[in-house]
Parts: C-alpha cells; structure tokens; sequence
C-alpha cells in the first residue's frame, strides 16, 4: 500500500467509540461532506448507525465526529459534525496478552527481563512484570503484535503490586517517530476490530427501528 493510501484510510468507531470497520476516504478531506468506501464488507455494520467517529489510520489528524446523510453500496457519505479530543485516539485500548521482554535505559538493572502484556494503546503499554521497576524510570519493550516487530522506548507512570508476588506496571511511548506511531496505530486498531462482538450491528439496528 503507498504511503498516499494509507493517510486515506480510518478506522470506523460508532458513538461510544466501538470499532466498526475500516474505511478509505474517497474526494477530498477539507469539505464538510466526506465520501467513505467501507472496506471489507463491512457497510451493514456502518450504515444502521446515525453518529459515527472517523480515526485516521495514517495521519496525527484529530478524530471526527460525523453523521450518516446517505448510502450506495459499499459507500457512504458523511456530514462532519465536530472535530474530537485527540488524545481520543492517542487511549483508545485493547486488551491483548503477549510474552516480551524490555531492557534497561535508565533502571540499574542489567540484561533483559520477560513481561506478559495486559492491554495495548497508541499511547502505551500494561503488562505483568517482576519488581524492580520504578516509577518514571524508561526501558526499551518489545512489541511483537506489529506487521514487523518494534523496540519502543517507554516511561513508568505507575505500578502496582499484586498478590501473586508479581507487579502491574502502566507505561507511556517516549520519544516515537511517526513511522513507529503508524505502527503502532495500526496494530490497536485490526485487534479492535478483530475483537469487536459479530453481533454489534444487528443489536444497533434493533434499538433503531
């Protein structure tokens, strides 16, 4: 995909921020009606929303929020109602497991350490972990669940311990580069939308007729 496709495509959220599906933008952008090419099969799950929220997969635009004024086929056409926080998108999180390891920065512990991952976001990392870690000081982690893996660097906002002896550690991204922050992005939105209930659209549908 160029680099010019993939500034174009969203992630799809309904009101309370439930992904839907991913769209490409078709047109330009800068108008107050944009023209969406829902992907993947996925407009039925779109079109029995009113309200939406568009999150761009390839750019630090902030999200939007729109309504649904028309649908044809695969397309639909949406009114811009207001530009969101965007640290909307920046702490929008998934719960995902994986086995990694860090590595010190500026800790006084040496070599690598395993973790096990408890959630993911645009914007940081939770995971289990041995003590030892302290609050503010940055480590290198290891994100495996990227098309390509990534060491990022990252800073301790807190921990706490639990009653298995081990440690919930809450960790922001420091110093990313763009290319690192698509990544990223792009991973937490395809596990939202692999995780999102089959059923969302039809519940949505029921509540409007």
């Amino acid at each position: 995909m160029s680099e010019r496709q993939e500034e174009r495509l969203y992630l799809l959220l309904d009101s309370v921020n439930n992904p839907l599906a991913r769209g490409q933008l078709e047109g330009p952008s800068n108008g107050q009606i944009l023209q969406m090419l829902v992907l993947d099969n996925d407009v039925e799950k779109v079109a029995c929303h009113e309200v939406i929220v568009l999150m761009s997969m390839g750019t630090n635009e902030p999200p939007l929020q729109c309504r649904i004024v028309r649908q044809r086929g695969d397309r639909v056409a949406l009114e811009k109602i207001a530009s969101l926080d965007p640290d909307l998108r920046r702490n929008l999180r998934v719960p995902i497991k994986f086995d990694t390891f860090i590595y010190p920065v500026t800790g006084r512990w040496r070599g690598r350490r395993p973790v096990q991952s408890i959630d993911l976001s645009c914007g940081g990392v939770a995971f289990y972990g041995d003590d030892g870690l302290e609050v503010e000081e940055k480590l290198e982690l290891v994100i495996p669940v990227t098309e390509q893996p990534v060491i990022l660097r990252c800073q301790i906002l807190r921990k706490q311990e639990l009653r298995n002896g081990k440690l919930l550690y809450a960790v922001k991204f420091v110093d990313m580069c763009e290319d690192e922050e698509v990544t990223v992005r792009e991973a937490v939105f395809s596990i939202q939308l692999e995780n999102r209930p089959h059923a969302a659209g039809n519940d949505n549908r029921e509540e409007h007729r």
